[in-house]
C-alpha cells in the first residue's frame, strides 16, 4: 500500500515565526550578529587592560579558549549558561544584557547602590578623628 504524496509534510509558509503583538510579546529586533557584537564590546570594555583575556574568560566559564576568542571578536555569542556566568563576573556584560532587554532601570539601581556604599565609606573616613599633633 502506498501513501499519496500529498499531506505527508507541513506546508512551507515561511522561515520564521510571526512577530508577537503588544500583549506580552516582544518586538526585540536584534539579530544574532548584533547581539554577539554587543557582548564582545562588553567583554573588551571589561577586560581592556588584561593581556590574556581569553584565558581569564575561559577560566570563568569553562569554555574552550578558541570559543572565548570568537566571543571577544564578535563572531559568535555565548550560549545561555555561559552568558549567565559572564554576567556574574562582568558588570559590563550584565549592563549590556540589561540594556538589550530594555531594563536600564536595573543598571541605575546598581549605580545608586555603589554610590551609596561609597558615600558611607567617605562618611566613615570623615567621621574618624584625625591624628592629633603632639605639639598641641
Amino acid at each position: 500500500m502506498s501513501f499519496p504524496k500529498k499531506g505527508k509534510s507541513f506546508p512551507k509558509k515561511g522561515k520564521s515565526f510571526p512577530k508577537r503583538d503588544g500583549r506580552g510579546g516582544s518586538d526585540f529586533s536584534l539579530d544574532d550578529h548584533a547581539f554577539a557584537m554587543k557582548i564582545a564590546s562588553a567583554l573588551k570594555a571589561e577586560l581592556k587592560d588584561r593581556n590574556s583575556r581569553a584565558k581569564l574568560v575561559a577560566s570563568w566559564t569553562g569554555a574552550n579558549e578558541r570559543t572565548v576568542k570568537n566571543w571577544i571578536l564578535g563572531r559568535y555569542a555565548p550560549c545561555g549558561r555561559h552568558l549567565v556566568v559572564l554576567a556574574q563576573h562582568s558588570d559590563q556584560v550584565l549592563n549590556a544584557i540589561l540594556s538589550m532587554a530594555g531594563r536600564e532601570d536595573f543598571i541605575l539601581v546598581g549605580k545608586v547602590e555603589d554610590l551609596r556604599r561609597k558615600v558611607f565609606e567617605l562618611a566613615t573616613l570623615i567621621g574618624e578623628p584625625l591624628i592629633q599633633d603632639p605639639g598641641r
